[in-house]
């Protein structure tokens, strides 16, 4: 009887934790109907474009959670607080063609006028269980107060390290237009945001957005979903067209033939932002390793490469400074340019210049 009770608790309790508003909602009525009009949408869920297994050829599960459990590096959080800086996003010039990231995939563009936001987690923390994907100290230096208006918030797809329920919320009288993967409206539409603003979109389509900004939806190689429920809502990168340069979007993925594609129709690119970390070659398929970052960055024929998805949270097993300090090395060898600010700092996309190792003084 004991052991009963303490199961039927124990499904009461789930219910009500996967039910809380975080979890968002699944597609359904006329968003549903779309969503299965896609060529992308095949047996209940979307597919990628390559057959993409969650663990690449030879793993388990059991594998995973081994490596998880006893072959973590030692290093995969900081060992003191990482350095930032603070730039006062109220006091930009409308001329100022600038960038600022915010540690993992979150950063704020200000380009030819307009303010775009990606991805923005300033929560503390990426999953529904907060102590288990705590930041790095140091990471969480702003907050939406610091924020104006945004003409443009982007959100690649629905996980909680890129689509943060509480950072949202507290920027929603800020926020004028979202644009965003099929499915991915319903979570916002139950948070109560205006399906006005919400531009939603499948691969392969473009929003012109006018004035001389345009915006091309391209594939990415991942998966979705906030809770058990996979791929009800898709996955993107974004192809951002304004008056003065081409800027490649990249949310979470493996590496592919997209990647070309992407490059072939719309480059050559001003600056790829490209994930690179929480990487491991157990799961490949669904994220990049930094062996691969040098190849991606030709393949969108960029000019500029900005590594990101890193330096805020260890999702994965390898050194929290590892993608970074990989990337910067493949990179020196090839003679290739890389954006690596610390958090916080103020980069003119008008004026490159060589960026300082700031991770190396970490513990």
């Amino acid at each position: 009887m004991f052991l009963a009770v303490l199961i039927l608790l124990l499904a009461v309790a789930t219910y009500y934790f996967i039910n809380r508003p975080e979890f968002g909602k699944m597609p359904s009525g006329e968003r549903l109907e779309r969503i299965e009009k896609s060529p992308n949408y095949r047996d209940g869920k979307f597919q990628n474009l390559s057959f993409t297994p969650d663990l690449a050829e030879g793993e388990t599960l059991f594998k995973v959670l081994k490596k998880f459990f006893f072959e973590k590096d030692k290093r995969s959080k900081p060992g003191s607080r990482l350095p930032s800086q603070k730039t006062d996003l109220f006091a930009l010039k409308p001329e100022e063609n600038i960038m600022v990231w915010f540690g993992h995939s979150s950063y704020f563009m200000q380009i030819d006028g307009k303010k775009f936001l990606v991805d923005p987690v300033f929560s503390g923390a990426a999953s529904p269980i907060p102590a288990t994907t705590r930041s790095f100290p140091g990471s969480d230096v702003y907050t939406a107060a610091d924020f104006p208006e945004i003409d443009y918030l982007f959100i690649s797809h629905d996980h909680w390290d890129h689509l943060d329920y509480q950072t949202v919320m507290q920027l929603k009288p800020k926020i004028k237009t979202i644009i965003t993967g099929l499915g991915t409206g319903e979570h916002l539409e139950y948070w109560g945001f205006d399906p006005k603003i919400i531009i939603e979109k499948d691969w392969n389509e473009t929003v012109d957005l006018g004035n001389g900004f345009i915006v091309h939806t391209t594939p990415g190689r991942h998966f979705s979903g906030r809770s058990f429920t996979r791929n009800k809502a898709l996955w993107m990168s974004f192809v951002l067209q304004t008056p003065s340069r081409k800027i490649f979007i990249g949310g979470d993925s493996g590496y592919d033939t997209h990647f070309a594609k992407i490059g072939a129709d719309f480059g050559p690119f001003d600056l790829a932002i490209v994930e690179c970390g929480q990487y491991n070659k157990s799961w490949r398929n669904i994220h990049l390793l930094p062996e691969e970052m040098m190849t991606v960055a030709k393949d969108l024929k960029t000019k500029v490469l900005m590594p990101v998805h890193w330096g805020k949270f260890a999702l994965a097993l390898h050194a929290w400074d590892e993608p970074v300090s990989l990337v910067t090395e493949a990179a020196k060898k090839e003679d290739f340019p890389l954006i690596t600010p610390m958090i916080g700092e103020k980069v003119n996309l008008d004026a490159p210049k060589v960026y300082e190792s700031w991770w190396k003084n970490v513990d």
